[in-house]
C-alpha cells in the first residue's frame, strides 16, 4: 500500500506526463523534460516515477558535473548531450566518476519519444530552445539539507554550503524557477 505522500508523488508524477504528452515535441521528434531545483528537493523521486510512467531512462545531471565546482561549466555537457537527441542522433557526456575525481566512459543516450534529465542545472538557458517541460521542485531549506544529508551522508556534508550557493548563482543566471512550466513542493 502507497504511503499518503507515495501517492502524492504518483499524482505528480501523472500530472508531469499529461502535461509533457499534451505538448508538441521539442528535442527534434521527441520530448524533452528536465526536472530542475535545489539539491534534496526530490527531483530524482519524481524523474523515477515520471521515468516509469512513460518507460524511458533518467539523465541524472550528477554524472555530468565536474566534481563540486562543475555546476557552472556543465552547459558543454548539457549540449553535447541535447543537440545530437534534437536532430534524431544519439548524444553523449561524459560520465563524472565522483570517487575517481575524474571524468570516466563517454554515455551514450540514444534518441527516444521522451528524454528525461533531473538535476540541478537541467533547465538550463543554453538548451532552452530544447525543452518540452521544465519542472521546478523545492522543499523548505531544513528539508533539503536533511534529506541530502541522509542520502550523501558525510561525502556531502563539507560541500553543502559552497553547492547551496552555486545552486542560487546557477537559479538566478538561468531565471529557472521563472520559466518553470510547473512548480512542485515537497514535503
Amino acid at each position: 500500500m502507497a504511503s499518503p505522500s507515495d501517492a502524492a508523488d504518483a499524482a505528480d508524477a501523472a500530472g508531469v506526463v499529461d502535461l509533457l504528452l499534451s505538448r508538441p515535441s521539442t528535442l527534434g521528434s521527441a520530448r524533452l523534460l528536465c526536472i530542475d531545483g535545489p539539491s534534496g528537493s526530490g527531483k530524482t523521486e519524481l524523474a523515477a516515477a515520471v521515468s516509469a510512467l512513460v518507460e524511458t531512462p533518467v539523465v541524472h545531471m550528477d554524472d555530468l558535473y565536474e566534481g563540486w565546482d562543475g555546476l557552472a561549466a556543465v552547459d558543454g555537457q548539457l549540449e553535447s548531450l541535447l543537440r545530437p537527441l534534437s536532430r534524431g542522433l544519439p548524444g553523449g557526456y561524459r560520465r563524472y566518476d565522483w570517487h575517481a575525481r575524474a571524468f570516466a566512459e563517454t554515455v551514450t543516450v540514444s534518441p527516444a519519444p521522451v528524454v528525461v534529465v533531473e538535476g540541478v542545472g537541467s533547465g538550463a538557458r543554453t538548451v532552452a530552445d530544447l525543452v518540452t517541460v521544465l519542472v521546478w521542485v523545492d522543499a523548505d531549506r531544513d528539508v533539503r539539507r536533511r534529506r541530502g544529508l541522509e542520502r550523501d551522508g558525510a561525502t556531502f556534508a563539507p560541500y553543502w554550503d559552497a553547492w547551496e550557493v552555486a545552486e542560487r548563482e546557477r537559479f538566478a543566471r538561468d531565471r529557472t524557477s521563472v520559466r518553470a512550466d510547473l512548480a512542485l513542493w515537497t514535503s
